[in-house]
């Protein structure tokens, strides 16, 4: 089961920088996201999402991949598989694009957009969820950008213990 943990930074940019270091720390195997979502707000209100993983780049891959496999095997019955295949994986790769930039993963985006109206201007949020986390190591790491915790799907103890570790750098 994934938990979700919802943090807001003083700083504009501020997000983007923490979602960095959480990737680095992926690649060491310290944290396991699923997904992460990037919510700032400009001066004047205007809100701005940016998603970690783009559904349509991965629909179009995949779409792309089983269209030429597809089409190849088609394009054997009409005695062309170069053909097929290249048809199919151009079909695929837009059916795949287009079902990934319809599909909604991870975060649901009207929770972040509904959570990211609430966060003062000139600031920002980053939305994580992740399967587990080596606390001990990640949390020393990301101190230093002063998080504040907006929400949370932890238990109550959990979320204490969070806040209370970030707090530390405050």
């Amino acid at each position: 089961m994934s938990d979700l943990v919802v943090l807001g930074f003083d700083g504009l940019h501020t997000a983007d920088e923490v979602l960095n270091k959480l990737r680095s720390l992926q690649k060491e195997y310290l944290i396991d996201l699923e997904d992460a979502c990037v919510v700032e707000r400009e001066k004047g209100g205007k809100v701005y999402l940016k998603q970690a993983v783009s559904l349509t780049k991965v629909g179009a891959a995949a779409g792309g991949t089983s269209g030429a496999l597809w089409g190849a095997l088609v394009g054997l019955l009409f005695l062309n598989p170069l053909a097929g295949m290249a048809l199919g994986a151009i079909a695929g790769a837009g059916m795949g694009a287009l079902s990934g930039s319809l599909t909604d993963f991870g975060i649901r985006d009207d929770f972040i957009k509904k959570l990211g109206e609430t966060i003062p201007e000139g600031s920002s949020a980053l939305f994580v969820l992740f399967r587990k986390v080596t606390e001990d190591k990640v949390l020393p790491e990301i101190e230093p950008f002063k998080p504040r915790v907006l929400r949370t799907s932890l238990s109550t103890d959990a979320e204490k213990r969070l806040t209370a570790e970030l707090s530390k750098a405050a």
